[in-house]
């Protein structure tokens, strides 16, 4: 295990178990390969946003979701081909995220449906894809669905 110093986070401890690699990069970024996912408390629990940060790159870190929390039917076809860098695994073992936007104006906060960070969380490598479906937008608008998933999840602990 080492520290490195980033931009957002401080001190943030490499533990090269938890360290996932791109293996062509991100999109636009293609020379950044290694990358920590970092969560608060709120994301661990299904919720919220978390953060790729770049290992390489202290300055760099971009916000990701489970997609699934605003868009449940979400199931971007993908070929086989372009799952090949991620070593072998079961369906089970891909976890799927989509980058986050936050404008200025935060109800145009969005997600791109349309690129998807496909993660093996067993070998730890990933890929960014570009899916080729009319019916996932690059800017899918998640402000409104996330306060209503908060609302009613604070109606259901508060057992109303």
């Amino acid at each position: 295990m080492a520290t490195f110093e980033t931009k957002l986070f401080g001190n943030v401890i490499l533990d090269s178990e938890k360290l996932i690699t791109f293996s062509q990069g991100i999109v636009g970024f293609p020379d950044l390969k290694e990358f920590l996912l970092i969560c608060d408390s709120e994301s661990r629990d299904g919720g919220g946003i978390q953060w790729l940060q770049s290992v390489g790159e202290p300055a760099f870190a971009i916000p990701v979701m489970d997609p699934s929390i605003v868009k449940p039917d979400y199931n971007p076809t993908i070929e086989d081909e372009y799952l090949k860098t991620l070593g072998e695994f079961e369906e089970d073992d891909l976890l799927v995220l989509t980058t986050v936007t936050v404008p200025r104006a935060i109800e145009d906060m969005s997600i791109n449906l349309m690129a998807p960070i496909i993660i093996n969380i067993t070998t730890k490598k990933a890929t960014q894809i570009i899916v080729e479906n009319p019916d996932y937008e690059v800017k899918f608008k998640i402000y409104k669905i996330l306060k209503e998933n908060k609302e009613r999840f604070e109606k259901e602990k508060a057992g109303e």
